[in-house]
């Protein structure tokens, strides 16, 4: 057998080895991108909603340069850097970060898809906050729809959905519908998360908040202080949530007579929130 040697042009040697260092050069810059990613969720985790959205800024500018404007990795950081504005209240700013985000997930991964809800779920958040209701029921019952066909029944993010429309028709004062909401979707993390889980705290708080709501006062306190045991433990003791919670304990206190116990629960408030410069 006679091996034949095929002569390979320069410049043919040229070009791969420009596509080989432009692949490691890629991944390398992937691997920058979780890297900050896996640091923004640190910070978020801690309450550090400022310092994260530095970092979460410098992961988009990585996912832009590498992957291009339309990458499924730019939603991503499009998506985290506009719920880390929306937790300091820039409004403004994180609107056309969502609607950006929104654009390229509809695009890649067509309209019906999970991340689709997550993003159209953060777009209605940003709108209640805002007090645009109308356009905010609408994007909710919209990411409940995609997420009740695609998911599982018991998927994590079906509950935050559920947790959002509760949230809506409560300031809507439409107390029976979101009651029956929250606790669906306080089951729903029970069961996909564990009873001592911070979404579950989060069901727990919102749920008082309703009863509170109606006057239902002994009803709201336990729910309250479970959330608060669970926050403390899962968060520290001082995350902003914690204080969050304890400040509406605190005003629930003060609404039953309990105002020793309000004093010292708005005591704790004061601290965490001077440690966080609030």
């Amino acid at each position: 057998m006679i091996l034949r040697i095929t002569r390979i042009s320069p410049q043919i040697l040229l070009f791969a080895a420009l596509c080989l260092s432009l692949t490691v050069s890629a991944c390398v810059q992937e691997e920058v991108w979780i890297e900050l990613n896996t640091k923004v969720l640190g910070l978020y985790q801690q309450g550090l909603y400022s310092e994260a959205a530095k970092v979460a800024e410098e992961a988009l500018r990585v996912a832009e340069n590498t992957f291009g404007p339309d990458h499924p990795h730019v939603a991503t950081s499009l998506n985290n850097l506009g719920a880390l504005y929306e937790k300091q209240g820039k409004h403004v700013e994180a609107e056309p970060l969502y609607k950006r985000a929104l654009k390229i997930r509809e695009k890649v991964l067509g309209e019906n898809h999970p991340r689709v809800a997550t993003t159209v779920s953060n777009l209605g958040l940003l709108y209640y906050s805002q007090g645009r209701y109308s356009e905010a029921e609408i994007l909710y019952k919209r990411a409940l729809a995609i997420d009740e066909k695609a998911l599982r029944k018991d998927h994590p993010d079906l509950a935050r959905d559920l947790s959002n429309l509760a949230r809506l028709y409560a300031t809507q004062a439409k107390y029976g519908e979101a009651e029956a909401l929250y606790k669906r979707a306080m089951a729903i993390h029970e069961k996909a998360l564990g009873k001592d889980h911070p979404h579950v705290a989060a069901d727990l708080s919102s749920l008082a908040g309703l009863y509170e709501t109606q006057g239902k006062y002994a009803e709201a306190e336990p729910l309250y202080r479970r959330s608060l045991r669970i926050f403390e433990k899962a968060l520290g003791k001082n995350h902003p949530d914690v204080a969050t919670t304890l400040d509406n304990l605190a005003k629930l206190c003060r609404n039953i007579g309990k105002e020793d116990d309000a004093d010292r629960l708005q005591a704790r408030v004061r601290k965490i929130r001077s440690k966080q410069g609030r």
